[in-house]
């Protein structure tokens, strides 16, 4: 049994899952634990377990590339219910406040997005998995103590209205990382004065994935027999397609994998400060994230990696 765990092929790769509702993500992680017996893994977001959606989730090295999945936009499709709030903010918890939303207007809930957009504050919600003084927000919430969160700075790069079926609103967000959609839900409710949950939420787009990138997870489990798994995983660098790649001769890669700057002349001419590529090995091997220094005119390896396997989406 140890030789034949031995012989398995390294795991490095992205599982671009689609996940349920009511689970969690780690719930997911643990199930892709189980099929593969992979313990190098780890999610890139966390989704609610009312949220539906893209979850990618990352397998042995990939998992050096969670920080630039979680930074990069999200777009979100959710569904607010108006006349009541939440102790969680959503549909999951108990009703805390009812008001009247008869007398909200479609033009009304479109006149308060210009004010939830661009860099606002938004006070993180008591049921979210942030801890204060050691302890997870959502240990102290089920405790039933509240405590003081302060409000953070987070990102709206913009909301659209796309259904209006009073009292229930669904809206397409796209937004940064650290953004409560549940928060959302209950501050616009509070602005309209009728109070307001998140009764549905699907996130459609994380970093570079999309809902047509994804597989659910009966697929990824069914897959388990001959690790027919494995297919289902894409390379690490497909995390990384908003960056252009640059190829690299074989004396380059060998600075680039010993953490050395290299000097490429041809490339850098137009290169701007800190601007940032995916470098290649001549026979196609993702190699690493690479910054270029302009003062010093190198390019410094910021991520190295030593994957076997060339990369489709190699120059």
């Amino acid at each position: 049994m140890a030789s034949a765990q031995r012989s398995r092929p390294i795991a490095d790769g992205i599982l671009v899952l689609n996940k349920g509702k009511d689970v969690t993500s780690m719930d997911m992680v643990r199930m892709a634990k189980r099929v593969t017996h992979v313990k190098r893994i780890g999610h890139a977001g966390t989704l609610d377990p009312i949220a539906r959606g893209v979850l990618p989730i990352c397998f042995g090295q990939a998992t050096r590339l969670m920080e630039f999945m979680v930074d990069g936009r999200k777009t979100y499709k959710a569904e607010f219910t108006l006349g009541s709030a939440t102790d969680t903010c959503d549909s999951y918890g108990t009703e805390t406040d009812t008001g009247d939303w008869s007398v909200v207007t479609r033009e009304e809930v479109e006149a308060l997005f210009p004010d939830f957009t661009g860099v606002i504050l938004q006070t993180p919600p008591m049921y979210s998995a942030l801890k204060h003084e050691g302890q997870r927000l959502y240990e102290l919430a089920r405790a039933g103590i509240e405590v003081e969160r302060e409000a953070r700075e987070v990102v709206v790069h913009g909301i659209t209205l796309l259904d209006w079926a009073p009292p229930k609103f669904t809206i397409e967000v796209n937004c940064g990382r650290g953004f409560y959609m549940r928060t959302l839900a209950h501050d616009m409710g509070t602005e309209l004065g009728c109070f307001g949950h998140l009764s549905e939420l699907e996130r459609t787009k994380a970093s570079s994935f999309t809902l047509d990138d994804t597989v659910v997870a009966e697929t990824f489990e069914a897959a388990e027999d001959n690790e027919a798994w494995r297919d289902l995983l894409a390379p690490p660098d497909i995390a990384l397609r908003a960056l252009d790649a640059l190829p690299v001769d074989a004396a380059a890669e060998r600075h680039l994998s010993n953490g050395q700057a290299v000097a490429l002349p041809a490339v850098s001419t137009y290169a701007k400060h800190l601007d940032a590529r995916r470098a290649y090995s001549t026979d196609g091997r993702f190699l690493a994230i690479v910054r270029f220094n302009r003062p010093d005119a190198t390019w410094q390896p910021e991520r190295v990696f030593n994957l076997p396997e060339p990369s489709p989406y190699a120059p």
